[in-house]
Order: C-alpha cells, then structure tokens, then sequence
C-alpha cells in the first residue's frame, strides 16, 4: 500500500478515535484499541497479525512504564497524606518572598506535580492560593495561572508522570539524559507561562484588583508550618530523591567500562523502575509518623488509581504498535531519508505540532504524548542527524497547552477557581500554550547547539 494510502487509513482510525471519545463519550481504552483494529483492517493486515499487534503492544508498553506508574502515584499519595504538599508551598514562599508570590506558587506546582497528578494537586494547592491573594494583595489569575501552568507543565514533561515515561518508553531514549533535559525545558516553559503570563493577565483592569472573589471559603489565617507536619525541604528531597538517582546512575555509568561491576551497580542504581522503588521505600521510612494510613493501604490506593491509567496508555500502545506492523513509519523513513541539515528543527516542530493537535482534539495529554510517539518511534531510528531526545520532548510539550472544554482539568480549574468559561480559556488554556511554545523555543535553541551538548544522540 502506497504511503499516501496508510496516511489516509492512519487519518480515517485517528478521526474514529478523536469523535468516538468526544462526541460519542466511548471509553478512550475501547476507542484506542477499536482504532487499532480499523488501521490493521483498513491496510489488510492479517487477523491474527492485528490481534497478536495489540496484544504485543499493549504488553509492551506495560513493560516500559507499568511499574514506574504504580510508584509514583504511591509517592504522590504518601506526599499527601503526610502534609508534605502544603509545606513545599509554605517552604517556596518563605524562599521567594511574599513579593514573589507568583513565582513561589509556580515553583511549588512544578515540584509537586512532579509524583501528584495534576487533578489532586491542584484542588490541594487551591486554597492556599485563595488565601496568599487576598492576604498579599496579589490577583488571583496571577496565582491561579502560576499554579496550573506549573503543575501542567512538569506533569506532560517530567517523568514519573504517564506521558513522558509512555514517550520516553516508546522512543527508546535514555531515561537519565531525557529526565536532565526535561528539566532545562521544562522549567522555563513553567515561568513564562506561568509567572510572566501570570501578571500579565493580573494587569488587566478585569483583573488587577481582584483579590477577595471567590475567597468565602477560605480562612483569614495565613499558612504557617505545622510542627505536627513533616518540613517542606523534606517533601522536595523526596521527589528529587528518584529523579538524582536516575541521573547519578546513567553519568556514573558513563565512567565505568561496561564489564565492570560499578557499571552494573550504577545501571541498576540507575534505572527508573528501581530508582523510583527506593523513592517510595525511603519516602514511607521518613513519613511514616505522619501518615493516617497504613503502607499496604496507600499502596493499594496506589494500584487502584493507577488502574485506568494503566488501561488508557497500554490501549494507546497497543493502537500505536499496530501503526507501527502496518509499515506506514517505514515509508515515512524513505521519504525522509534525504532530510539534512534544517532535518532536526522541522521533525521537532512537526511533533509538537501533531502533539498539540491531538490534546486539543480529544483533551487528554496522556492519550496524545502516546499516540503521536508511536507515530514517531520509527522514523527515528533511521534519521541519525535528529536527536531523538529532542523530539520526545516536543511531543511532551506539546501536550502542554490548548486545553479546551473537552479536557477534565479544565473544569477542575473552572469549578474550584470560580472562574468563567471565558477566564478560565485566558487562565489556563492560554497559559498553557504560552508553556508549551516557551518549551518549543528552548528545544530549538538546543537542538542548534546539539553537536556540542551530550546525550542528545
């Protein structure tokens, strides 16, 4: 089947996905894997070939990031029950400057999005936020866009969120190096979109004097540190604690000839399955006197919660591992094959374009970091002049922005800000977008300077 042929195939599975899920409110775990099936159909394959793909696929992914899931969803819940969250806040704020609110609750969200997912950490962030407002005279957009852009950012971006240990997965890229430049993408991105834009929006006439609407709910009391709760600094060495580990490991490893045994240790020191394992052992060892629940309660929490999320990113691996049988990403390669020189910005631009696209169509970022790094998967391996790091996280931050009613954390924002539809398109679909094209600019620049900066091949 000609190129032309599986590009239009690929389009007609993709628009069944996108209108199932948004018109029709069919499951996205149905709809990816009902897609799968359109695609191998549609391009003849063979029966058996399409049911052992989404079978392999789906298995596949589960092995790159099943574990990794579980963990950290189990450290975003001992960080919850512990108080560790609204300590981090207290710990940034104390840090900035109650002149620097914004910049505080921006870093706080991009910390604590990192193991807690974006839903959770915002409704536990929310009324902090309330609070420092009125009590510091700062707009509440400002705060409200800090907030959420922070937390959106580092949750499409930084692992061991779904999307990126799904994209990092699928692109087979060095865990450690993407994690480091994630990092140095991400944390931008989050400042502009979240600070800069931020006040910007708080500038406005609308907006700038805003300070008491929607604060009947919140104490007049100003957050102080509880003895009773563990310290802020101890919550951010426990989420840093994995994400150092994996980096240790993978430059240590660097150091040592492949056949010694401290480059065995490193590696397995190093890899993101155990790495995240010591996080979570060490988290509950240093939090246990603050935690409600027992350990085998948070981690069967944990498993419960990470159920549909499993569910979702395996069935967008099982739709993408079909992608892939079809040979659709082996044209692509042929026909980019004479791609030099300009090759890298143009793939990095293209991913995140096609990444954007698909958040904003069907309104999940896990969903769309998955699919469009099964779209991309193989045509990177064979174009050795772009680097596939860079391309992995264009797809990431392309599931930043452009978040639209179709999306859960939009109404999560809408509902507990008190917002408009109108302000909360301004607050977070804009300022989620400015993240992303920000993130977009910075892999740009990278990508110019590659030959000189390592890991990126």
């Amino acid at each position: 089947m000609s190129l032309t042929m599986l590009l239009l195939v690929f389009l007609v599975a993709l628009l069944f996905v996108l209108v199932s899920i948004i018109k029709f409110n069919l499951h996205p775990f149905l709809s990816l894997l009902i897609g799968g099936l359109i695609m191998g159909l549609l391009t003849g394959m063979n029966l058996m070939k399409i049911a052992d793909s989404l079978a392999k696929g789906f298995g596949g992914t589960m092995e790159g990031i099943g574990i990794i899931i579980i963990l950290g969803v189990a450290l975003g819940t001992l960080l919850h029950e512990s108080g560790c969250t609204g300590q981090i806040a207290n710990l940034m704020l104390r840090v900035t400057g109650q002149q620097n609110t914004p910049l505080a609750i921006a870093l706080t969200g991009y910390i604590v999005s990192i193991p807690v997912f974006f839903d959770a950490a915002f409704v536990i962030l929310i009324n902090l936020v309330k609070t420092l407002s009125r009590r510091g005279k700062v707009p509440f957009v400002s705060l409200v866009t800090a907030l959420a852009v922070g937390l959106i950012t580092t949750h499409a971006m930084v692992i061991p969120t779904p999307g990126p240990i799904a994209v990092a997965a699928t692109m087979k890229v060095n865990i450690g190096w993407f994690l480091l430049y994630s990092i140095i993408v991400s944390l931008p991105a989050a400042i502009v979109g979240g600070v800069l834009y931020g006040k910007f929006l708080g500038a406005k006439e609308e907006y700038k004097n805003d300070f008491a609407n929607a604060f009947d709910d919140v104490s007049e009391e100003a957050p102080a540190t509880d003895a009773n709760l563990p310290s802020g600094g101890l919550g951010i060495f426990l989420i840093f604690l994995p994400i150092v580990i994996i980096l240790f490991g993978t430059i240590a490893s660097m150091m040592f000839d492949k056949k010694s045994a401290a480059y065995v240790v490193f590696n397995f020191l190093g890899n993101k399955n155990i790495a995240l394992l010591i996080g979570v052992l060490v988290a509950f060892v240093m939090l246990k006197g603050y935690l409600k629940q027992s350990f085998n309660d948070i981690i069967s929490d944990a498993c419960n919660q990470s159920g549909i999320i499993l569910a979702i990113t395996g069935a967008g691996g099982a739709f993408g591992k079909i992608i892939n049988d079809t040979g659709i990403g082996k044209q692509l390669v042929a026909a980019m094959s004479g791609l030099t020189g300009g090759a890298g910005m143009a793939i990095i631009i293209s991913a995140f374009i096609i990444s954007q696209v698909l958040r904003a169509a069907q309104g999940s970022t896990t969903v769309a970091l998955v699919t469009t790094s099964a779209i991309f998967a193989p045509v990177m391996a064979s174009l050795p002049n772009v680097s596939p790091v860079l391309v992995a996280l264009a797809i990431c931050a392309g599931g930043i922005g452009l978040s639209l009613p179709n999306d859960s954390g939009f109404w999560v924002v809408n509902r507990f800000s008190k917002f408009s539809v109108k302000q909360t398109m301004q607050v977070w679909s804009a300022g989620g977008t400015v993240s992303g094209v920000t993130a977009l600019i910075v892999l740009l620049i990278i990508s110019a300077l590659s030959g000189s900066l390592p890991g990126l091949f």
